[in-house]
């Protein structure tokens, strides 16, 4: 069949202009922004008098914080539980594997608002929660009014919602590690705790750091919880880079702010991006 040769950029003409408009103008256009303040009806270039601006915004160091403390503790915690559930649903002695991984990947999948109202009713000071601890001899904690419980909280209900989608690629990855070599361990007196740690985890890691920087820039990004949950209280205890460039862009319509908030989320996903490739990508 002979075709011209502009037929195949036809084809993909569509996709790229989709992504010119709603993709490339707006990365552009919010970076031309940041860089401009409204006076007006208009826009003026102030430069770096927004990013100057956050060096002085005490809400903005606060929120860095919470979402650095909430990444911290989260990702490990959810990345490991993740490993060690996709270790266990690939094991050949289970029985009902289907249900168990349909099981566990559905709250990466359940509507945000039905999440949301699950967490609040858990989390009430007569909540599930509270019961349950209630029977070890433990007074009722303040999970959604206290500063400190509000960000265990937050990170309770980020690691039920994606430890699942974590477990989900490390299953496939594990798919590719052969049987022969944990019967070879075995055979060697390896116990199960040490295949996992020399055999399971070195082959989980390429997939490993790809888990790790798609749950770092979520983690950064992170908007859902906190506005579902806590609104970002008390006192901006669980206050975030996402949730503070969404109250600056759609509360206070200052989006020039709220873009240079972005940018900085941005630098901060390349520079920890960069982190974990340096020290757990592969180097050949």
């Amino acid at each position: 069949m002979n075709r011209s040769k502009p037929f195949p950029y036809l084809l993909i003409a569509p996709a790229v202009l989709l992504f010119a408009v709603f993709t490339a103008y707006p990365i552009v256009a919010s970076l031309l922004l940041s860089f401009q303040k409204k006076v007006g009806a208009t826009y003026e270039f102030v430069g770096l008098d927004n990013y100057v601006r956050l060096l002085n915004d005490s809400i903005f160091w606060q929120a860095l914080e919470n979402t650095f403390i909430i990444f911290i503790f989260q990702v490990p915690i959810m990345l490991f539980l993740a490993m060690c559930l996709a270790s266990l649903l690939n094991s050949q002695l289970l029985k009902l594997k289907g249900f168990f991984r349909v099981s566990f990947f559905l709250p990466a999948v359940t509507s945000l608002v039905a999440y949301s109202l699950l967490f609040s009713i858990i989390l009430q000071d007569n909540g599930i929660l509270n019961t349950i601890v209630g029977v070890f001899g433990i007074g009722p904690i303040p999970w959604l009014s206290d500063p400190f419980w509000a960000k265990v909280s937050i990170i309770i209900a980020m690691i039920w919602r994606w430890t699942g989608y974590n477990m989900v690629l490390f299953l496939a990855a594990l798919q590719n590690v052969p049987e022969e070599m944990y019967e070879a361990a075995s055979i060697d007196g390896a116990g199960k705790i040490r295949q996992f740690f020399s055999i399971t985890i070195p082959s989980l890691k390429p997939i490993l750091l790809f888990a790790g920087i798609l749950s770092t820039i979520g983690t950064l990004q992170l908007f859902d919880e906190p506005f579902n949950l806590t609104q970002g209280g008390p006192a901006d205890s669980t206050m975030t880079l996402g949730l503070y460039i969404y109250e600056n862009g759609f509360e206070y319509f200052d989006f020039s702010y709220g873009s240079a908030v972005a940018y900085v989320v941005v630098v901060l996903v390349a520079i920890l991006s960069f982190i974990q490739f340096k020290f757990t990508g592969d180097k050949s």
